[in-house]
């Protein structure tokens, strides 16, 4: 039987400023994520949807959770492949289409830099990216590509 992971968070809206949803230009789209230990994180809706720029918004949220979920994914395999990773970074790119008043994400492109110790582990750095694709379990839940294009860097 698989073992079963539960995780627990809340929201709370903050944007009712006076009228709630009295019309659509007449609430904030401003929200508090919570985790239940506490940890807050801002949100709001994407501004193109009203919302407030300096917040996360749920699409930005979801790139940036592929994004970590695929670098934890790939140092765990790249130790077992023994390449040295000593430095990771990822620009990330999410695409969505607006259909109607909703849409859905096509794909998403993760463009990891990873940094090895030596250069005799640059392929199997590379390699390890594709097993990492496979064990990522939010790669594994979504229903549209998650792309990685990596650049593999020895360390000087």
């Amino acid at each position: 039987m698989a073992d079963a992971h539960e995780y627990r968070v809340g929201i709370e809206w903050l944007g009712n400023r006076g009228t709630g949803t009295s019309g659509y230009r007449e609430y904030g789209r401003q929200l508090v994520v919570r985790a239940a230990d506490g940890r807050e994180l801002a949100g709001s809706a994407d501004p193109t949807f009203h919302g407030d720029a300096d917040r996360w918004n749920p699409e930005e949220l979801l790139v940036a959770a592929l994004s970590q979920c695929h670098m934890l994914s790939y140092l765990h395999m790249a130790v077992r492949a023994g390449v040295v990773v000593t430095a990771y970074t990822d620009e990330a790119l999410g695409t969505m289409v607006q259909e109607g008043l909703g849409g859905r994400f096509t794909e998403v492109l993760l463009r990891p830099v990873v940094t090895v110790a030596d250069a005799s582990m640059a392929d199997r750095a590379r390699e390890a990216h594709a097993e990492a694709s496979e064990h990522c379990f939010i790669a594994s839940s979504v229903n549209f590509p998650v792309r990685h294009e990596p650049t593999i860097v020895v360390a000087a």
